[in-house]
């Protein structure tokens, strides 16, 4: 547990970075875009543009990203077959790492669709009075039971992976804030505009 403490820690205290655009060498984007056996993805697996998003999901700017550009994001350059996102979770406290935990607990579509209820949500459940009850109350208006919740939001394995993947995230990436996107190697942190992300992509995809 106080490992984990000292994990969190150090995410949290990256996240207080400035926003900016980065990139990786082609080679070094090569070697570090490997995708995970357990990665959740939406889109085509060959689509020619690979988005890595890493977000918290007690983070407003996240939620954000969430409620205004990645929806338009999905029906354009993702329904498509331009681009496929893969999501990571990337926790800045314990509420954020027990609502990811859940998260991964289910499968196929209702995936995403848990996270869109979790961040347009973020309000009614991470600011609660009780927030671990209404993350709760989250859960079962997706499907799942009060005990297969319970399971999920103590699983110590699953919270131990998910930290370890945002430490990748950090280590191969440089990600240091939420929500950062990792575009064909270029870092592009923030939430910004669809019109932002639109013209970054393209520029992004004909570079590549």
């Amino acid at each position: 547990m106080k490992r984990r403490q000292i994990l969190l820690g150090s995410l949290a205290v990256t996240a207080l970075a400035v926003p900016l655009v980065g990139g990786l060498a082609g080679s070094a984007w090569a070697q570090s875009a490997e995708i995970f056996p357990d990665d959740r993805m939406l889109g085509a697996a060959d689509a020619p543009l690979t988005i890595i998003e890493y977000s918290s999901l007690t983070c407003p700017h996240c939620a954000a990203l969430h409620g205004d550009a990645l929806p338009r994001i999905k029906e354009t350059w993702i329904a498509d077959g331009r681009a496929r996102l893969v999501y990571r979770h990337y926790p800045l406290d314990g509420l954020a790492l027990r609502a990811a935990a859940v998260a991964n607990c289910i499968d196929g579509d209702r995936y995403f669709a848990f996270l869109d209820l979790l961040f347009q949500n973020q309000d009614r459940w991470a600011r609660a009075e009780d927030p671990v009850q209404a993350l709760g109350q989250m859960a079962r208006l997706a499907g799942m039971s009060q005990g297969q919740f319970e399971s999920c939001v103590g699983d110590e394995a699953e919270m131990d992976k998910i930290l370890a993947r945002a430490q990748h995230g950090s280590k191969t990436f440089g990600v240091e804030s939420t929500p950062t996107m990792i575009v064909n190697g270029r870092k592009v942190e923030g939430a910004r505009s669809f019109e932002e992300y639109d013209e970054l992509f393209a520029k992004i995809a004909a570079e590549s």
